[in-house]
């Protein structure tokens, strides 16, 4: 890379060719990030005449020197400011958790450093820290996530609910408003609600509902059901299987005379939404319209 091109993009002075040169190097994507990371760094509120006016009282008037420095000394200074700028940048950049985030009726995997793999619900997300990855493997969570953790050290689940810890195993966690379960399918899970440790071996699982721990029923399967594109409840308010229909499909549900606590058992379908209302409103004897994004489900004898 020439030595004069990272000025000339710093003032905007490249020419077409000269900037599609300079884009092909290595340099310019660490150059790009850092600069974005800098221009997000806010600077603290200064008041320059209230410096300069407290200047004055404490020094006596006196006649002005006029100094000239020398050119190149002030380009210097500012090579050097530009410099710190960019180290500070850089690591500063390099201390950011990773956050990794989906959208209603939106699905992504993540392999961690350790070659761990999440797969996140919709409306789920996830943060942690690769830099210290290898000194800490902990994961905050808010939403649903399936974990297939490597053997290692201890791996930790945070929620806002409460935390999983592991070493090496296979569960399922889901931490929604008023809603927290996990279920383990493979090795030994530690669950920690309220200050109280449970041990869930393969096949168990915990479930907590409106801060209340509920029964739950063991797992029939390998895998949980999200991953097969189906959404399945066991004895679960309708509030809660409602909002899943919202996140999979990326939907607004609205009610009217319908008993939102009233125990749904069923599953629905993640890929067709006719039939996933189906699915819904025939065991709960309601009914419902669907409009575009919007759906209402209704009770039977509303008018």
């Amino acid at each position: 890379m020439k030595e004069n091109y990272l000025a000339k993009w710093l003032n905007n002075e490249l020419t077409e060719a000269e900037l599609a040169a300079f884009e092909k190097t290595a340099e310019y994507a660490t150059y790009k990030k850092i600069l974005a990371v800098s221009d997000e760094m806010d600077a603290p509120d200064f008041n320059i005449e209230k410096a300069l006016e407290d200047l004055r009282k404490r020094q006596p008037e006196k006649e002005t020197k006029v100094i000239t420095l020398n050119p190149m000394r002030k380009i210097m200074r500012i090579a050097a400011a530009i410099a710190v700028i960019f180290v500070v940048s850089y690591f500063y950049y390099n201390s950011l958790d990773e956050t990794i985030s989906t959208q209603y009726a939106e699905r992504t995997e993540v392999t961690l450093p350790d070659a761990s793999e999440i797969v996140l619900n919709a409306d789920s997300e996830i943060t942690y820290s690769e830099r210290k990855w290898d000194e800490k493997r902990n994961i905050a969570l808010d939403g649903e996530a399936f974990f297939k953790v490597a053997k290692g050290n201890k791996f930790t689940v945070t929620t806002e609910d409460g935390h999983v810890t592991v070493l090496g195993t296979q569960f399922n966690v889901e931490n929604r408003k008023g809603f927290f379960e996990v279920t383990c399918y493979e090795g030994l899970v530690s669950v920690t609600y309220n200050g109280k440790e449970t041990k869930l071996p393969a096949g168990t699982s915990f479930l907590a509902i409106g801060g209340k721990i509920q029964a739950a029923d063991d797992p029939n399967s390998s895998l949980p059901s999200w991953m097969n594109n189906e959404s399945s409840f066991k004895s679960i308010p309708l509030a809660y299987v409602l909002d899943e229909l919202q996140r999979q499909y990326n939907v607004k549900v609205e009610t009217q005379n319908v008993d939102l606590e009233q125990l749904f058992t069923g599953t629905f379908s993640n890929t067709n939404i006719n039939l996933a209302l189906q699915s819904i409103s025939t065991p709960s004897q309601i009914k419902f319209k669907l409009e575009e994004n919007k759906v209402l489900f209704y009770a039977e004898n509303t008018p």
